[in-house]
């Protein structure tokens, strides 16, 4: 069983206010991402956030510790739960695919260009707390490195929008469709 984490609890300073409730199309960015991970998991989880179209989950150990305190969350639930993987991403991954869980099979992997982007099993959340609570890189790729990922060219490259800009290039480019 897959379960669906939207990491959602960075500060968007490039962005300049609270990008996952920025709208795309007449939806935020968060109930896409949502609804991207719904579509291909057993259940979804939004962490770093209170509030939330899904369950929520602090980030773990603490706040704060970038998108790896976010997986580590996830990856704890999904251990305590009985999930045998997490499927990951950002808030801001548009285009994510309904395949994007089978283009990652078999975990650990992560996209290419965003390694956010992941599939990790549940098991990896005992070296990803060593990762955080002893060591000082805590980088994506660290991680990854850690557990052996693979790193995995998608079909199609998700968008990643951290700027207005990006949102108003992004919409343009749904416009087109």
């Amino acid at each position: 069983m897959i379960l669906g984490a939207v990491l959602a609890g960075g500060r968007s300073t490039r962005f300049g206010s609270d990008k996952a409730l920025a709208e795309l199309g007449g939806r935020t960015l968060l109930a896409r991402a949502v609804d991207a991970l719904a579509a291909q998991c057993e259940a979804v989880v939004v962490v770093g956030r209170e509030e939330a179209p899904a369950p929520t989950l602090p980030d773990w150990p603490r706040a704060d510790m970038g998108p790896l305190g976010g997986i580590a969350a996830a990856l704890h639930h999904a251990r305590d739960a009985g999930y045998d993987e997490v499927l990951t991403c950002p808030v801001d991954g548009i285009g994510l695919g309904e395949g994007l869980a089978a283009q990652l099979a078999p975990a650990p992997a992560y996209c290419e260009s965003q390694p956010v982007i992941g599939l990790w099993p549940a098991t990896a959340s005992a070296a990803l707390d060593a990762l955080l609570t002893n060591y000082a890189r805590h980088s994506m790729r660290a991680f990854a490195e850690l557990v052996g990922a693979r790193a995995v060219r998608l079909s199609e490259n998700p968008a990643n929008i951290n700027t207005p800009a990006d949102l108003m290039a992004a919409e343009e480019r749904s416009h087109g469709l």
